[in-house]
């Protein structure tokens, strides 16, 4: 007979079906958010910005290597988007939604699985993510597009 102290933790079902569904949709709303927020940044407080050729100062410049976020529905994979300023002013982008480093939230833990299943709920959480999003005065015409089919 052994005396052992050590006990196994349930895991949950890493192939369950459903999880993985809300994960990935988690992950395009992240997406789609982020997205909503870069174009924010450009086009609204950086776009009467110009070069001494009169091209947009500020301007996309792909993404930062992708990490992976942990949230209430396990780890999430996202690409934060990059900004290149070209007048030299050093204006940078950092996400509000996902600072640079951030690896596991509290609040991302609690928001996204109440923001999907509110859409599920609804069976539309585009509205939903207007009024989320309306509090980084992210403009909506964006994120519409990006999330309606």
């Amino acid at each position: 007979m052994t005396d052992s102290k050590v006990f196994n933790l349930n895991k949950p079902e890493q192939n369950d079906p459903l999880q993985e569904v809300l994960r990935e949709g988690a992950r395009k709303m992240l997406s789609a958010a982020i997205e909503a927020e870069v174009t924010s940044f450009i086009h609204h407080h950086h776009g009467g910005l110009k070069t001494a050729e009169g091209r947009s100062a500020v301007v996309r410049n792909g993404y930062l290597p992708g990490r992976s976020i942990q949230t209430g529905l396990g780890e999430i994979e996202v690409k934060v988007p990059k900004v290149r300023d070209r007048s030299g002013s050093g204006i940078k982008f950092n996400s509000s939604l996902i600072p640079p480093y951030l690896k596991r939230t509290r609040s991302i833990e609690e928001f996204l699985p109440w923001l999907y299943l509110r859409g599920v709920s609804t069976g539309d959480f585009t509205e939903t993510l207007k009024k989320a999003m309306s509090a980084l005065n992210v403009g909506t015409t964006f994120l519409s597009d990006r999330l309606e089919p």
